[in-house]
């Protein structure tokens, strides 16, 4: 459908709910064209919204979907924004665990990025964005999700090196609390829990997923191609304070 717009065209995964469909509708609103990828399907449409369903934790459903996406779409962003916890203390993580979220947060960007980055390098212009996690400095419970999201940042920064002569630019927003579906599988909506972390967080409150979209949208920007291989903490202060989700 969007091969032959002029506008620029956006990958985004987990683009079906939370963060990813704020984003996405952000970017709709901008008059850019958005490509989904993910479990969820986003539960509205529009002429510049075009959805793909896979599981991203399976390879070969991953580059299936790849192999798709890339030859049906003309791809100049990519923002990896799919992501899932897995909560548990030390003496219960399993390998599996490890091998999932690997898979997930680094192995899916990897194989989605593949497809698409010929393109980019024709081009001579691209923007990357992963969706990371505070939670990559350290929390409890976090063994296996705060391994594989630091990871992302190793990725991240080696390819912005990789990708710099090209105009391609990478770069991690790392969130703090951010009032969406994960965030309420682990804690209660409107809890005393939930209040708790909403007092401990310096600037009073919870994120939004505006507030990350927010973020996204400047390292998308063509005026941001000075910036790559950056890290940002969209935490509200908790990065400061080694709080987190």
């Amino acid at each position: 459908m969007d091969k032959f717009m002029k506008t620029k065209t956006t990958l985004i995964t987990g683009g079906g709910s939370g963060i990813g469909a704020t984003l996405t509708k952000n970017l709709i609103a901008k008059g850019e064209v958005v490509v989904t990828l993910g479990l969820d399907l986003p539960n509205w449409k529009h002429d510049n919204l075009i959805s793909y369903q896979a599981d991203l934790t399976d390879t070969e459903q991953t580059n299936e979907a790849a192999q798709l996406i890339s030859s049906s779409h003309k791809i100049n962003n990519i923002v990896h924004n799919a992501g899932m916890i897995l909560p548990n203390l030390l003496p219960k993580v399993k390998t599996d665990d490890i091998l999932t979220l690997s898979h997930l947060h680094l192995a899916a960007p990897i194989a989605l990025t593949q497809a698409i980055l010929p393109n980019m390098i024709n081009d001579k212009n691209g923007r990357i964005v992963f969706i990371s996690s505070r939670a990559s400095m350290g929390m409890p419970t976090r063994s296996a999700y705060a391994a594989t999201k630091a990871g992302i940042h190793g990725l991240a920064k080696t390819w912005a090196l990789e990708l710099a002569e090209n105009n391609i630019t990478v770069n991690v927003i790392a969130p703090g609390p951010v009032l969406t579906q994960n965030f309420w599988d682990l804690v209660p909506k409107d809890s005393e829990l939930q209040q708790e972390i909403s007092d401990n967080i310096p600037v009073g409150r919870i994120g939004t997923t505006g507030d990350i979209a927010n973020a996204v949208e400047f390292f998308l920007d063509e005026k941001a191609s000075f910036v790559t291989g950056q890290v940002l903490y969209v935490c509200g202060g908790t990065s400061l304070k080694g709080l987190g989700t």
